[in-house]
């Protein structure tokens, strides 16, 4: 049905701010300097010109193109005199990997050019999966700044050999004398390391092997272990829920690895069956702003409501408090009693007990949704062990530590003391990819290879095995961890023979290694144990719920801690496309803050002020936490929770980090217990300002006429989506000759004939689109977007070329029905401030739209953008002199303008200002130089790839073959390229879908890029 829905941005827009309208009317914010070069502009406004210096004057660059031109560098190509058999010039090989770096675990396919890695993808055939992090990792790969590169013993350089030998000296010494030496690892979910680490601790009895992850899951998989008897983490089949109900659980961010593919699989509006999403949360997380229906509370509501859903579903009457959403537990235990097997609860709540009580849900509805069994091997970390070492350590109770690939200093709620204490440790080394404030802490340093580099296998989950293999040859002086025990347990055997070795005895079971070498991933049935592990074991709930409630004691605000999409838990701090990338909730890079709701930000007196160049500002908060205090920036933030705060974790690193790169404030030493909630915390209003690097009111399209489309499920099955009154998709309507016709009926430009070779379109489904912004990442890293900066970003010059909007929205009256009811306008925007406190949020992945009808290519004075026959709208860069008409004339705001020289500028300290961060470009792309503008290209390279490829082998470009960057790495399939005059690609279906819409279609742009209307399951069940 019609809605009066207002879309809007940021809460500056709740409040009608003028600055907000005049941002919306200008986009270009501040003037070019042509004085510089122009001399006197009055005078020369006053002048009499030429074309050609009137097009030096609007478009400033021509002045400063003309001079790159003539003084460009002169770079000597070297061909090959030998070329290698597996290398072909100008065409990219693919390899199929595994990551896993302890806190990000994918299957993928990376795409290397003449050696050299450039891209990674998911590994769809294995079912993989990337987020914004693992596309990045191909750049940090080549992070000269923060990579070890070669052996050192404090500070100096030493040889391998001598290394081994002074550390196997030291060993041998522990040995004899009985002293404990700790290996301190992170998750590896490696089959082969964890025996290879059996085998090194056999040889040595008095090393004790301890796994550490910064952001812990410990909990999870310590509940899993008592109720089911292995230590693991829960998966979840949510492709089959019918009811999904979470408790603060991100499962589309990183709760438990996420599971985004499966919980779109099971949202297909077409079928006629969608899971219902109910989820309880007090931050506004990516799961909660996907949500049919979202619940605010407190996290001690959050818990307590836990305990009072385990109540109404059983009738036990376990112990607990009520909370003030009881009505709706009541409603929600209701909904997923009749869902049966078909429904499940999950909780985030990083406590035993909590998780106890969610399985123990699970159990009683006796869900097929919750898997047993295939389990998750992934963060199994054990946070009582590592806080077992650090007061052992500082007893003098430890000889000898060994870290891989950890920075407990950093990220140890009580890291000052495990740094102190390692001065009582006699042995110190540190193996480890990238230096670290714990790598420096140590006496000995030795080189990891990147995952890209290395061998090696994984075992995500129960029957999934995957495989790791080098993409690149060594950078740097480094040797694989696995090589470094192997030697240590008196072994000559290398990492390579053992792995193969291992999966033709272990895994395989008599199938070809290199087939799974090339697929990346091997699948084998799951037996489960004769323990009877199917079976739960008795655990009284009562005591859990008991215990829960004891340690639940809310007082003064409360603290959720949580990982941002774009960081997780810190180890990329130095990537600078994930600092750049904007969060998809806030809309903000470069910053970690204190979200506040709305309520709380105006009784302590927290703002965030729009300035008249489009950046925020922020007040500063001192937060006290267990006597522990930081000062950190603060963001009202729409749809927190009253009486609670949200800060993210993996900011403030320092060591190590180029300058641009230490932006944040360290947040775990608030990390008390490994409990990602706090109580009892203080919020004080600090003094300063702070500038924040925000999006979210620039290149705004809100206020727009049908932006955005949504509708219910209901609707959607029985309402005609273009009824004129009622549907939910109905078609721009104009008065024409006194008569309302359909506007696409309606034309100032003669049709060209599009039925003729390829035309592509791009179709991006709302439902399925969760924000997750790995396409953004992909197309950072296809395309040679560059890196800004923070200041940049601020005053709204960010480049990137693919942006996903978020809008919340909110339910008011029309002006007509407010002036029925005599409302004030000050009363309507009362009335939307209130619904902005949960308001209903909506992503919508934005970038040039391919107009057939394109307004920029209409005012180009020097015809640099044009339309190609294939649909695609194209830039000539070297045509364009920068007037910047096409972006004041594109209503979608999506064009780009080079201010400056991104590339080999020491005022852009990123990875095009260095020899390994540029090895991560695309040859196929060209690096835009300052003074020109750009945009989306629809990966012009990857479709003209295709049909070449297609016409060399002499066939027909297949069905569904053509792809860009950001439909190959979209986990949900949100996204579907292809070509619409070959009726059997999927998009050509799409595009006549009846949820198809074009945004802005009145303006008859007439786009190639489709969006499909959002549906959302909000009825009632």
């Amino acid at each position: 049905m019609a809605s009066n829905k207002k879309y809007w941005k940021s809460v500056e827009e709740l409040k009608d701010s003028s600055v907000v309208e005049t941002l919306s009317k200008n986009e270009f914010v501040e003037n070019i300097p042509t004085d510089n070069f122009l001399g006197d502009k009055e005078t020369l406004e006053t002048s009499s010109t030429s074309r050609r210096d009137f097009l030096k004057y609007v478009g400033f660059t021509t002045a400063a193109a003309s001079l790159a031109a003539c003084e460009g560098p002169v770079i000597k190509s070297i061909p090959y005199v030998v070329k290698p058999n597996d290398v072909i010039a100008g065409v990219a090989d693919w390899y199929a990997t595994s990551m896993a770096d302890g806190y990000d675990f994918a299957n993928v396919l990376v795409k290397t050019r003449e050696g050299r890695p450039i891209q990674i993808m998911p590994n769809k055939e294995a079912n993989g999966t990337t987020s914004a992090r693992v596309q990045a990792a191909v750049l940090s790969l080549y992070d000269e700044k923060l990579r070890l590169k070669e052996p050192s013993k404090k500070g100096e350089t030493i040889s391998w050999a001598d290394a081994d030998k002074e550390i196997g000296i030291e060993l041998l010494k522990l040995k004899e004398a009985g002293k404990p030496v700790v290996l301190l690892t992170g998750t590896m979910a490696s089959p082969s390391t964890s025996k290879i680490v059996d085998e090194f601790t056999t040889a040595h009895p008095n090393i004790s092997h301890v796994v550490y992850d910064a952001v812990s899951e410990a909990a999870a998989a310590d509940a899993f272990q008592a109720m089911y008897g292995r230590r693991a983490l829960p998966n979840y089949k949510l492709e089959n829920a019918k009811t999904i109900v979470s408790f603060g659980a991100d499962f589309l961010g990183d709760f438990h690895g996420g599971f985004e593919k499966a919980y779109i699989q099971g949202r297909k509006p077409e079928t006629g069956k969608m899971s219902r999403h109910i989820q309880l949360e007090s931050n506004m997380s990516l799961t909660g702003a996907n949500a049919d229906k979202r619940i605010v509370a407190k996290p001690s509501d959050v818990v307590f409501s836990l305990i009072n859903l385990y109540n109404a579903i059983t009738k036990e009457g376990v112990a607990s408090k009520a909370t003030p959403i009881d009505s709706e537990i009541q409603k929600i235990a209701e909904e997923l009693k009749k869902a049966g097997s078909k429904a499940v609860v999950m909780t985030g709540v990083n406590d035993i007990n909590a998780q106890l009580i969610s399985l123990a849900i699970n159990r009683a509805l006796n869900s097929e949704i919750l898997d047993i069994k295939n389990s998750l091997n992934i963060r199994q970390g054990n946070y009582e062990q590592v806080q077992k070492l650090v007061s052992d350590a500082k007893a003098g109770k430890i000889g000898g530590i060994i870290t891989y690939n950890v920075d407990p200093v950093y990220s140890l709620e009580n890291g000052a003391d495990f740094a102190e204490a390692l001065k009582n440790v006699s042995l110190k080394v540190a193996i480890a990819v990238e230096n670290s404030a714990t790598v420096n802490a140590m006496d000995y340093a030795l080189p990891a290879p990147h995952f890209l580099e290395s061998w090696g296998d994984t075992h995500f989950s129960e029957g999934n095995y995957g495989l790791v293999q080098p993409t690149i040859q060594p950078l740097f002086r480094t040797r694989q961890f696995q090589d470094t025990l192997l030697k240590w347990s008196g072994s000559s055997t290398s990492y390579y023979d053992y792995l193969k070795s291992f999966w033709s005895t272990e895994v395989l079971g008599g199938s070809s290694w290199n087939k799974a070498l090339h697929n990346g991933f091997f699948q084998k049935e799951v037996a489960l144990t004769e323990d009877g592990v199917e079976t739960p074991r008795d655990i009284s709930i009562a005591e859990v719920a008991r215990i829960l409630k004891m340690n639940t004691t809310p007082s003064g605000m409360e603290l959720n801690l949580y990982t941002k999409t774009g960081l997780g838990d810190g180890k990329q701090a130095n990537n600078p496309w994930l600092q750049e990338f904007p969060d998809p909730i806030t809309r903000a890079s470069w910053d970690n803050y204190l979200t506040v709701s709305m309520a709380d930000a105006k009784e302590i007196g927290f703002s965030n002020p729009v300035k008249d160049n489009g950046s925020i500002n922020g007040d500063f908060a001192k937060v006290t936490v267990n006597g522990v205090e930081v000062v950190v920036p603060v963001m009202v933030q729409p749809g927190q929770a009253k009486g609670s705060v949200g800060l993210a974790l993996g900011y403030g690193k320092t060591f190590g980090l180029k300058e641009e790169m230490q932006v944040g404030v360290n947040a775990y030493p608030l990390y008390k217990g490994g409990n990602n909630i706090q109580y009892n915390v203080k919020v004080e209003k600090a003094s300063g300002v702070h500038e924040f690097a925000c999006t979210q009111v620039q290149k705004t399209i809100a206020g727009r006429h049908d932006i955005l489309k949504v509708t219910s499920l209901k609707d959607y099955k029985t309402v005609d989506p273009k009824d004129h009154h009622h549907g939910w998709n109905k078609p721009a309507y104009v008065s024409y000759d006194h008569k309302e016709v359909e506007a696409n009926t309606i034309d100032l430009w003669d049709e060209h004939n599009r039925e003729i070779g390829h035309h592509f379109n791009l179709s991006i489904d709302l439902t399925s689109c969760t924000g997750c912004g790995a396409c953004v990442v992909a197309c950072h890293a296809e395309n040679n977007v560059p890196v800004v900066g923070k200041k940049e970003v601020r005053v709204g010059r960010d480049m990137h070329w693919l942006r996903i909007d978020r809008y919340y929205s909110s339910e008011v009256e029309t002006r007509e029905e407010a002036k029925e009811l005599g409302l004030s306008r000050g009363e309507m925007y009362e009335a939307l401030e209130t619904e902005a406190e949960n308001p209903e949020v909506t992503f919508q992945p934005m970038m040039c739209q391919h107009c057939n009808h394109a307004p920029c290519e209409t005012v180009c004075p020097v015809a640099a953008t044009s339309h190609g026959r294939q649909g695609q709208n194209q830039m000539a860069y070297n045509r364009c002199v920068g007037t910047r008409y096409c972006a004041n004339n594109c209503p979608y705001r999506v064009r780009r303008f080079n201010w400056f020289n991104y590339a080999n500028n020491n005022e852009f300290d990123f990875n095009m200002n260095n020899e390994y961060g540029k090895m991560v470009l695309n040859p196929d792309v060209v690096v835009r130089s300052r003074g020109v503008m750009e945009k989306c290209s629809m990966c012009i390279q990857m479709t003209q790839a295709t049909i070449l490829k297609a016409k060399k082998e002499g066939r027909k470009v297949n069905t569904d073959e053509f792809e860009t960057a950001c439909s190959s790495a979209c986990t949900t399939g949100a996204m579907v390229f292809g070509d619409v005059n070959n009726k059997e690609d999927k998009v050509a279906a799409l595009a006549e879908d009846k949820r198809a819409y074009n945004v802005l279609d009145y303006l008859q742009t007439k786009p190639n890029v489709i969006y499909q209307v959002k549906v959302r399951n909000t009825n009632e069940a």
